[in-house]
C-alpha cells in the first residue's frame, strides 16, 4: 500500500545502512537500494552517502557473490559473521563486500554492531528477519521498531516479526507517533531506557 511503502522510503532515506539477515535478503531477492535524485541530494546535506549501505548478518553465508547485491552496488557491502563461517565462501565475499568477523561460533551481534559504528555508521534500519530480529531483541540492541498494523485478515499460522528465543527481562517501548494511511495504522516505538 502507498503510505506503507513511503514509510519504508522515508526509514530508509534517513539510515546510514540497510541491515537484513541472509535469508531475508536470498527470499526477497534484495539489490542495492536506489534513493531519487532528491533523497540522494537530502542525505549528501547531511554529510551521508547518497545511497545508504547494505548490511546482512550471516554464519553459514549462502550469498551468491554475483547476486545484483554485490555486482550492482554503489558501495561494497557489509557481511558481519563469525569465524566458523565456511572459509572459502568468507573468501569469496571478500571480493565482492567489506566482510567483518565477530564471534567464535555464532555472530556476536553486540561487537557487530560497534564494528559498525567504529566505521561511523550511526543509524542501521533493520529490516529482518525474523530470527535477526530476535537476535537484536535478545542482545538489547533495538532502539526504534516500526510497525504497521493492517486490517488484513490471512488465517491461522502466520510468521512473527521476532522469531527465536524468548528474552527473560522484556524490552520496553513507549510509542512515539501514531499515523493513519491508507487504512492502517504506521506507528513508531522507541526504547524506554
Amino acid at each position: 500500500r502507498p503510505a506503507d511503502k513511503e514509510r519504508f522510503s522515508a526509514l530508509r532515506a534517513a539510515c546510514d545502512v540497510v541491515m537484513a539477515g541472509a535469508g531475508t535478503m536470498r527470499i526477497e531477492g534484495y539489490g542495492p537500494p536506489r534513493p531519487n535524485a532528491a533523497t540522494r541530494a537530502a542525505r549528501a546535506a547531511r554529510g551521508q552517502s547518497e545511497a545508504p549501505r547494505v548490511v546482512t548478518v550471516s554464519r553459514a553465508l549462502e550469498l551468491d557473490p554475483a547476486a545484483p547485491l554485490f555486482a550492482e552496488a554503489e558501495a561494497p557491502p557489509i557481511v558481519i559473521t563469525c569465524a566458523a563461517a565456511p572459509a572459502a565462501q568468507k573468501e569469496a565475499l571478500a571480493s565482492v563486500a567489506e566482510v567483518i568477523e565477530v564471534g567464535e561460533g555464532a555472530v556476536d551481534l553486540s561487537a557487530g554492531m560497534a564494528a559498525l559504528a567504529e566505521r561511523g555508521i550511526r543509524t542501521v534500519c533493520c529490516e529482518g528477519g525474523p530470527h535477526l530480529n530476535g537476535a537484536l531483541l535478545a542482545e538489547d540492541l533495538i532502539d526504534e521498531w516500526a510497525l504497521t498494523v493492517s486490517p488484513l485478515l490471512v488465517g491461522a499460522g502466520p510468521g512473527r516479526a521476532i522469531a527465536g528465543r524468548a528474552v527473560a527481562d522484556p524490552a520496553a517501548y513507549r510509542m512515539d507517533w501514531v499515523l493513519e494511511g491508507d487504512g492502517m495504522l504506521l506507528t513508531r516505538w522507541l526504547r524506554d531506557r
